[in-house]
This record gives structure tokens, sequence and C-alpha cells, in this order.
């Protein structure tokens, strides 16, 4: 729900309610998890910007993560302040370690259409496109005992803003360069479909937004590598916005709701390895949720990924 941050929190809250201490490693929210996502200005997300690893979507992710004993990845809108006083303001994850740790702030680097209208890109977002061979884009690097981990937010795995060549691949060539074995997408994918075709089968994926998410790690599938490569999709499902007008949020105040969006759901786990492409088993079919399903999905990636996903089934 757009702007209305305690209502989303209370909600993880009690979609988590029966997740045991010990029982994750890693928990991923999406983007801009507690906020909402589709704000169509700076003006409208303003009120909702958090300090740097401070604010309550932070404070939740350490709660959340002591409490789990797990890592926890989550999405917020961060206002960066420099010792001069200079005010930037990003898309980012923050992660926590199982102490409670902050581990890892990543900012976007390939910003969406609505991104652009109150984020930067993160620090070295266009460093592909540029002649800077210092700078890299993305975020790689060990996290806690989780590894080599590589940190992605949505239209980071797209073409840089759909101008870059298709196979440039760079946010999956990046990874494979930096010899990532997991990697973390927190997301607000959108999907084509309209809102009442969002409710027809709600729990069914959307398998044309998969196979798009599977099609942009084609190198992952090409370099064909001996070691597993792990890639979680924590996406936003549901709608936001509205035709036109504004909603009333928390703080007592009118912010005005972007156009209508629709969310694809489907998060999921890929595992990559070998040239081929897996989906896990949980117990009662694929490990996915459906295009209109808000969930937990909890898969063990330590078993034998069961489901193929090659472009012929899909």
């Amino acid at each position: 729900m757009l702007g209305a941050v305690q209502h989303n929190i209370d909600n993880a809250n009690g979609l988590l309610q029966n997740i045991k201490p010990g029982q994750l490693d890693l928990l991923v929210l999406p983007e801009l998890a507690f906020t909402g996502y589709n704000f169509p200005s700076l003006e409208a997300i303003k009120p909702f910007l958090e300090p740097t690893t401070a604010g309550p979507t932070a404070q939740w992710a350490v709660n959340a993560a002591q409490r789990l004993q797990c890592h926890v990845t989550v999405g917020y809108p961060e206002v960066s302040t420099s010792a001069a006083g200079q005010t930037m303001n990003y898309n980012a994850t923050v992660t926590v370690s199982p102490l409670g740790e902050v581990l890892a702030n990543y900012r976007k680097s390939f910003l969406y259409y609505t991104d652009e209208t109150w984020a930067h890109e993160g620090p070295n977002g266009s460093a592909l496109h540029s002649h800077t061979e210092t700078c890299k884009p993305f975020l790689c690097g060990q996290l806690g005992r989780l590894g080599n981990v590589g940190h992605g937010i949505c239209m980071d795995i797209n073409p840089y803003q759909f101008t870059a060549p298709w196979r440039d691949f760079e946010f999956a060539n990046t990874m494979l360069r930096e010899g990532v074995r997991l990697v973390i997408l927190s997301m607000a994918w959108l999907t084509h479909r309209l809102p009442h075709e969002l409710e027809v089968e709600p729990d069914k994926p959307d398998m044309e937004t998969v196979a798009y998410w599977r099609e942009r790690f084609w190198p992952f599938i090409e370099s064909a590598p001996r070691e597993e490569i792990i890639v979680v999709f924590a996406n936003r499902c549901g709608v936001e916005g509205n035709t036109s007008g504004t909603v009333h949020v928390e703080n007592g105040a009118e912010v005005e709701e972007g156009d209508r969006v629709c969310y694809a759901g489907s998060s999921c786990v890929m595992r990559f390895q070998g040239g081929s492409v897996r989906l896990y088993d949980r117990g009662e079919g694929v490990a996915i949720l459906g295009k209109n399903e808000e969930g937990v999905l909890v898969v063990d990636t330590s078993q034998h990924a069961k489901y193929s996903l090659q472009p012929g089934t899909i």
C-alpha cells in the first residue's frame, strides 16, 4: 500500500510470524518494500525518504535479522547527507547480518522511469557506459557467511536506460566477472496484465515475466559454470496508483498517486549451473509465488533443484 509504512511493516511481520529463528539464512524483501514504489514525483516521495541505513526500514531489518537469526535485505528510499549538508536521493537496499550489523547499502545503478523523478543513479550507475575503467557498477563482495554476493535492484538487470544493446547483459556479465555465487534482487517489476487479470488464478505465476528474467541472465547459461549460481528474485505483487487523484497516507498528508501499475509477483529462486536453469521444489510443487500471491517463499537451496526452466516449457 503506497505510503502506508506502518501498515506495510505490520503486514510483513504478520507474514513472518510462523518463521522460526534459525530457519532462514537470508530473507529478501522487494524494492521500496514498506513505502511502496509508484511515487510520481520527488514531492510525493519526499515525506518517506529515510536517512542512510538509519530509518524505519533499516530498523525493521535489524530487528528482523536479530529475531530470525538470518541476513535480511530490504529496499528503501534513501536520502544521503554529506558532511557539507548536500543531500542525494537513492533507490537503495540495506543488508543486515544476523547480529543486527549493517553489512551493505546498495544504491540502484540503472534507474527506471519512475525512479528518475526522484532518485540519482548509484555512484557508479553509468560506469559501463563511460571511459572510467576504475568505476564498477552494481555491488559484489563478501557478505558474512553468505560468501561472495551480488546485489541488484529490478531495472539493474535490463539494458542501461533501455538503450544499451540487449546482448551487453551488463548486470549478468558483471556478476560473472566478480565470481559471485549468490545474486540478491529486490524488485518492483511490472506486468502488462490488467488488474482484473491478476485476480484470475492469482496463485499462478506470470511465466512471461519469469522467462524474461531467465533471458537477462543468458551469460549464466552460455558460460555453463561448473559451480552453481543462485539468483533470488523478490518481487512486489498487486496494484498501485490510480487514474488520477491523491491517497491519504499515515502521516495525514495527501500524496499524489502515480498512474495505475500492476506488478508481476512471481517471486522465485533460480539455480544456474552447467548451462541449465532450474527451480526448486517446496513440497507441493514448484517453489514460485503466483502473479498476485503475497507470501513468504521458503526455498532450501541445499536440496536438488527439481524443475527445469526451459524456453520450450514456458
